[in-house]
């Protein structure tokens, strides 16, 4: 008797012969095609290769000091996008992690100062000489309790008034914003302690990010939790019916993407030594683009943490291959909505696809 491809899933079959590779790897031939476009760029147009060193004057065939950029450009928005991931997925949205990032490295900032600057009172010193010169755990406790609370209030809002994440999200956009215009009346908070700098110092914004998208891949891929992410953003009714408790899950997934954004804020502030109420202006929607674009998908239950920060290279490379073309930076505004765009309408085909079958 002949063995049959085919495997029952929740009453539904389909033929094992027809597993396609991962999502991923789509994003990953998308990446190299990209910095293959820009390398072709670079020799008709500038007689320069861009990822590698022609020069002969380093050790390392590439270019050590472009990558190092890109990777550095896009680590703190991809701290915020490993938790925006994470909301979408589970069926959300999150448009508020920019303004919290502001909010939070302001009142981050304002813990994390020194009192004296060559010898006089810092100018800038945002609470008084009691807050000033406090151990660096101080500020970075601060700056997590304050994502962590707008994490929470966007949770309870969507989870138990049942308003759209979107009008949620954006309230909380809005009120963050002004909470970091209103906490030292606009005016930028500087000179934090030695302790704080190291923080976002050198390379540790790229370690701290691949250390949170590592974490949250295995937390995502092997843990209840993220079982119960895709369950919800895949069908809430069934999740719920099946005993997953959906609010209290999706207080927890916008606190957790409310903590990274209090992260991203402490690199910010820490790498930038300033602290300004303009901090994170759009960085929800790149966040959003990075994980989009790494196929998660906007109906939710689909996606991945390795997805988003292959999305996130993605980005980096756009605009550091524009930057090297030295094109002007509002044409990377409109590719990269160009991307964003082709992304959903791509991941819109793959969902009507699989609804109609092979």
């Amino acid at each position: 008797m002949a063995t049959s491809n085919l495997q029952d899933v929740g009453g539904l079959a389909f033929d094992t012969s027809r597993r396609r590779w991962p999502n991923e790897m789509n994003v990953l031939v998308a990446l190299i095609l990209i910095i293959g476009m820009f390398e072709l760029l670079g020799h008709l147009m500038m007689g320069q290769s861009f990822l590698f060193d022609t020069s002969g004057r380093s050790s390392s065939i590439f270019n050590e000091q472009r990558l190092r950029i890109i990777i550095l450009q896009v680590s703190i928005v991809g701290i915020i996008a490993i938790g925006v991931t994470q909301v979408i997925i589970c069926g959300g949205i999150d448009l508020s992690s920019g303004s919290v990032v502001g909010a939070a490295a302001m009142v981050a900032m304002s813990f994390a100062q020194v009192a004296q600057v060559n010898g006089n009172a810092n100018p800038t010193l945002a609470l008084g000489p009691w807050a000033a010169d406090l151990p660096v755990l101080v500020p970075i406790a601060v700056a997590l309790l304050f994502g962590l609370a707008a994490g929470v209030i966007n949770g309870a809002l969507i989870a138990y008034t049942g308003i759209p994440p979107f009008i949620a999200t954006l309230g909380m956009m809005v009120t963050a914003r002004g909470i970091a215009k209103w906490w030292t009346v606009g005016r930028p908070i500087s000179f934090p302690t030695e302790s704080y700098r190291t923080v976002g110092d050198g390379l540790m914004p790229v370690i701290i990010f691949v250390t949170l998208a590592v974490l949250f891949h295995l937390i995502l891929r092997h843990t209840v939790y993220g079982k119960h992410t895709y369950a919800i953003g895949s069908n809430e009714d069934a999740a719920r019916m099946s005993g997953i408790k959906v609010g209290r899950h999706k207080v927890l997934v916008y606190t957790i993407a409310g903590m990274l954004a209090g992260v991203a804020a402490i690199v910010l502030s820490s790498k930038n030594l300033t602290a300004q109420a303009g901090m994170g202006v759009m960085y929800e929607l790149d966040a959003i683009a990075m994980a989009v674009i790494g196929g998660v998908s906007l109906s939710g239950g689909r996606g991945s943490i390795a997805g988003t920060v292959l999305g996130a290279l993605i980005f980096g490379v756009i605009i550091s291959g524009f930057t090297f073309l030295r094109l002007d930076a509002y044409y990377q505004e409109m590719v990269k909505g160009g991307i964003i765009v082709a992304a959903v309408v791509l991941d819109q085909w793959r969902q009507r696809r699989a609804a109609w079958g092979p």
